[in-house]
């Protein structure tokens, strides 16, 4: 794997990164620096197939006087195939991205077993689509994610994945627990309960708010016959051992082809704001108390616009001054990518009238060919927020597209590094 020098962004597909953030605006100012964790496939086939890193998340881990530790979670991907996964590898620095090491492999505890559809059938399970974040009262890193069931390492089984799943890292020992199941005793999860690449809040108190998406079994999507997903915000509690359900919110639902997945929530101000996937556009929804959400309203800009994001995560980025949508978009002189999933923007999100100000848009990452939207975000400090990427090397013309592509894509594993001219005061506060 080669590891590159961080640069910073200058000008961009014709979009200027300035030093100085909208201040007229009322948001935080802030500059973006550009790292590349490491670069290039992994290298170790499968059924012919070439593999690449996806879904790298980074979290922290405080250490009092010093730099905090970062650890960087990434899941080897199989090209040429849908959503096959296998055992999640792990990255750290221990001076904020100027070296790294790794990739680390947690076989024993991270990687596939043996499992069974609802059905019945045999297969592999694997825990997929992993977001690490610091959990303060515990005092560990809890990953969360879902797990999926793969017969011959084709695309998911669409009736195995079973739960929302989850593992703990010790820094003292470099280790993460065995991944388990979130038990959900809920009647409307009958076709199993995700989080996967969902972004959750901590509470004061150490509860956790987390989102997932579970499938509706009466209906079927359009999709190669996905079902139609709900979602909710769960209340869990976690012992730095177990994560145990408490209580469920109300269900946000769209009967458009596979309904509401991959939800994200922040709290901002003492709001709760939860940013939702659907397969033909995205949505918000905003709540008092993080369980209990009103209806959802489609994602647009200030100038009424349709923000142009569809089929893909959209995630936050919380300053205590300002609330920021990181999406990808149309309109972006992209049609050659994957969903037009690339480059990765970011902008203020105006908080009354939940639309996203087009005058502070910026790109986060840009576009090399490659799509991203498969991404996490990681307070690191009051002073830098990451937003980790890979760089998925897929494009309508090239069902597994070469390092020597005529886009630029190498298969990168970014750190865009938010640095911001002011503290972030909430940034330990979630």
């Amino acid at each position: 794997m080669k590891h590159s020098h961080p640069f910073l962004i200058a000008l961009l597909a014709g979009l200027a990164c300035v030093d100085k953030a909208f201040p007229d605006e009322g948001g935080a100012a802030f500059r973006i620096q550009l790292d590349t964790i490491t670069e290039g496939f992994e290298g170790r086939p499968y059924d012919g197939k070439t593999m690449q890193y996806m879904q790298a998340r980074a979290a922290i881990v405080p250490r009092s006087g010093r730099d905090p530790l970062v650890v960087v979670t990434m899941s080897p991907f199989k090209m040429g195939a849908a959503d096959v996964y296998f055992e999640l590898h792990e990255m750290r620095s221990e001076n904020l991205g100027a070296s790294w090491q790794g990739p680390f492999k947690h076989l024993d505890t991270l990687g596939r077993r043996a499992g069974k559809t609802m059905a019945g059938g045999a297969g592999e399970e694997a825990i997929a689509d992993f977001w690490p974040k610091w959990h303060a009262k515990s005092g560990k890193i809890l990953g969360t994610g879902q797990s999926e069931i793969y017969v011959g390492n084709k695309q998911p089984v669409l009736d195995g994945w079973h739960d929302a799943a989850y593992s703990a890292y010790d820094a003292a020992t470099h280790t993460w627990s065995r991944w388990e199941g979130l038990a959900v005793p809920l009647k409307d999860m009958k076709l199993g309960c995700s989080a996967g690449c969902v972004q959750r809040v901590d509470l004061p108190n150490g509860d956790i708010l987390l989102p997932v998406s579970f499938g509706i079994e009466e209906t079927k999507g359009t999709q190669r016959g996905w079902p139609v997903f709900e979602t909710k915000v769960l209340r869990c509690k976690f012992d730095g051992l177990r994560l145990t359900f408490v209580e469920a919110g109300n269900s946000l639902a769209l009967p458009v082809k596979r309904g509401l997945y991959e939800p994200s929530l922040a709290v901002f101000k003492g709001r709760f704001y939860l940013t939702l996937r659907n397969d033909d556009g995205s949505y918000v929804a905003t709540s008092e108390d993080g369980l209990h959400f009103g209806p959802i309203t489609a994602w647009k800009f200030d100038d009424g616009n349709d923000l142009g994001q569809y089929n893909t995560q959209s995630h936050w980025v919380t300053h205590s001054d300002a609330l920021y949508l990181v999406y990808t978009r149309r309109g972006a002189n992209n049609d050659h990518v994957m969903r037009h999933r690339a480059p990765l923007f970011i902008a203020e999100v105006d908080v009354t009238s939940l639309k996203v100000k087009r005058a502070t848009e910026r790109i986060v990452i840009p576009e090399h060919g490659a799509s991203y939207g498969n991404f996490g975000v990681c307070d690191v400090s009051e002073k830098e927020t990451w937003i980790v990427e890979c760089e998925s090397m897929r494009n309508p013309k090239f069902p597994v597209f070469p390092v020597d592509n005529p886009y630029g894509a190498k298969a990168r594993v970014y750190a865009a590094r938010i640095l911001w001219d002011k503290p972030n005061k909430a940034w330990d506060q979630h």
